[in-house]
């Protein structure tokens, strides 16, 4: 499966309450298918001769209705969330959501007139001295400033949310009872990172990872799994991106199998060590694909929201593949 492009428009609801429904694009070639700004005054207000329910939305417009999908308040203490470039009075009329702000990213929302990029992944999570367009960090902060494109950045509050990475990845494994690994510390009981529920039925762990491979974007990495191909499973712990510092959570959960992606070899290598009965399982997956997942999800969202608030927004998936392997070898 590669991932594909979702457009979704943020259509005003009519007299029946309906807004836009997300739709498809193509894929191409080799690509895979905030806290409110303050002292911005009434973004919400119409021009002259334009009715409230036709009123542009800008980009502090869409940080209101972002902060309420995904509360800043949810994002881990290390994290670095919110607006990283753009005037919160700018108006937006295209958003692209994509899994890194890589400069092939930016250069694809430049390209289809996008006002703002969503991305999950931070550009300056870490601090950087320089900004000079001669760095990689400056030269996508001067791409995006020279070409009035604004970045938003959504990525442990996305994970926390209700609706989140973890919870879409749970959702298209038809996990049941779901809950989280960690509860957030400012959300509501079912916020937080990571999530474990139960699978409707038994499963071999191969039947399982086979599964986990169909809902998956194609990258070079595939699926790598520990553990007896013919072992059952039915209670899931799983973590979009990074999660191998959740693993006393993990077996707190009387996990079978735990999903996550960037599992390093001491972490696992030690948690297979400690498994009882062999249990939990490991899993690991691709860091971008299984957080991509969340994209549709969270235009789908977005584009309700601002449609409900009478806004026309165009809202597309980004179809660049970000994963940063090209190829693997194998055995036999």
């Amino acid at each position: 499966m590669e991932p594909e492009n979702n457009d979704v428009s943020a259509q005003p609801a009519g007299p029946g309450g309906a807004t836009g429904s997300p739709g498809s694009a193509e894929a191409g070639g080799t690509e895979a298918g905030a806290e409110a700004a303050e002292g911005t005054g009434p973004v919400d207000a119409a021009a002259p001769g334009e009715s409230p329910e036709e009123a542009a939305a800008t980009l502090g417009t869409i940080m209101l209705a972002v902060e309420e999908l995904w509360p800043e308040s949810l994002a881990e203490q290390w994290d670095e969330v919110g607006l990283v470039a753009g005037h919160p009075n700018a108006p937006v009329g295209r958003i692209l959501f994509a899994v890194d702000p890589t400069l092939e990213v930016i250069e694809e929302a430049v390209a289809w007139g996008a006002e703002l990029l969503i991305t999950h992944h931070p550009l300056l999570l870490k601090g950087v001295t320089s900004v000079a367009a001669n760095t990689p960090k400056g030269k996508a902060v001067h791409r995006l400033i020279e070409s009035g494109t604004a970045l938003l950045t959504v990525h442990t509050n996305g994970d926390s949310a209700v609706g989140g990475v973890s919870d879409v990845l749970a959702d298209a494994l038809g996990l049941q009872d779901v809950m989280p690994l960690t509860p957030a510390a400012n959300g509501l009981p079912e916020e937080g990172i990571g999530r474990v529920g139960d699978l409707a039925e038994v499963q071999t762990l191969g039947e399982f990872a086979a599964k986990v491979f169909g809902i998956l974007p194609s990258v070079a990495g595939g699926v790598r799994v520990s553990g007896d191909r013919d072992g059952l499973v039915r209670r899931v712990a799983l973590c979009g991106g990074a999660g191998d510092s959740l693993f006393n959570e993990v077996r707190a959960s009387n996990a079978d199998v735990y999903l996550t992606a960037d599992l390093r070899h001491h972490p696992a290598s030690e948690a297979r060590e400690a498994a009882v009965n062999d249990r939990p399982y490991l899993i690991d997956v691709s860091h971008f694909a299984s957080e991509w997942l969340w994209l549709p999800a969270a235009a789908e969202a977005l584009g309700n929201v601002l449609g409900d608030q009478g806004h026309d927004v165009e809202i597309r998936v980004s179809t660049t593949n970000s994963d940063p392997w090209d190829f693997i070898l194998t055995p036999g």
